[in-house]
């Protein structure tokens, strides 16, 4: 059995501001980094053999904060990359609209196959990178307890798989920024313990509503 702690990056001004990331290279904002320092004091008391993180720097960073005194270096893996979004990366959900409506129609129909012009990645293709990163994952790891930081869409196709949903359709789980996801890998198939615990962000400000653009 491998042992996984996921955790999504802290914010970012673009999740305030509902505008796509994606694979663009944007920083955690000031209640990214306290985010992050939150998240560090409540995992002090957790036993990490390894420590990964995708590699734009939203998730490394808050795996450097979260791991800061510890004798573990964060390892960094393109493969858990936030998925792919083409032309609408950058855009906030107004002007997409009024760029792109088209696109947009599109997009809110949530259908797994879709993938956005300019590189984009359909949410199959994203799931079968996601299964893919985690299979290599457990193959280097196995039995050890492994933490993750990557982001809001990687966490939902990971959801998805373990719950066994269909990949068309909307994000149906809470994926807070730093939430804390306790997975069980064993005999192939994934258990979830524990799912978007963010007890240790009592007090700070409102996380942005959930909607196609901020959760990412």
């Amino acid at each position: 059995m491998t042992e996984l702690i996921v955790i999504r990056h802290g914010e970012t001004d673009w999740n305030r501001q509902h505008r796509f990331q994606g694979q663009i290279d944007v920083p955690l904002n000031a209640t990214g980094l306290l985010q992050a320092q939150r998240l560090a004091r409540r995992l002090s008391g957790e036993p990490f053999d390894v420590v990964v993180a995708s590699d734009l720097q939203r998730a490394r960073a808050t795996a450097e904060a979260a791991v800061a005194d510890r004798a573990v270096a964060v390892q960094v893996e393109p493969l858990w990359r936030e998925q792919a979004f083409g032309v609408l990366e950058g855009l906030d959900v107004p002007t997409i609209v009024e760029r792109h409506p088209e696109l947009w129609a599109q997009w809110v129909r949530h259908e797994a196959h879709f993938a956005l012009p300019g590189g984009g990645e359909s949410v199959r293709a994203f799931h079968d990178r996601i299964w893919h990163a985690l299979d290599l994952l457990v193959q280097r790891h196995a039995g050890a307890r492994v933490a993750v930081f990557t982001h809001g869409g990687v966490l939902d196709m990971l959801w998805r798989g373990a719950q066994g949903l269909l990949l068309d359709g909307p994000r149906v789980c809470d994926i807070p920024n730093t939430g804390i996801n306790h997975l069980r890998w064993r005999d192939g198939k994934v258990q979830i313990v524990r799912w978007a615990d963010a007890g240790h962000l009592d007090g700070l400000p409102a996380q942005p509503d959930t909607t196609p653009a901020s959760a990412l």
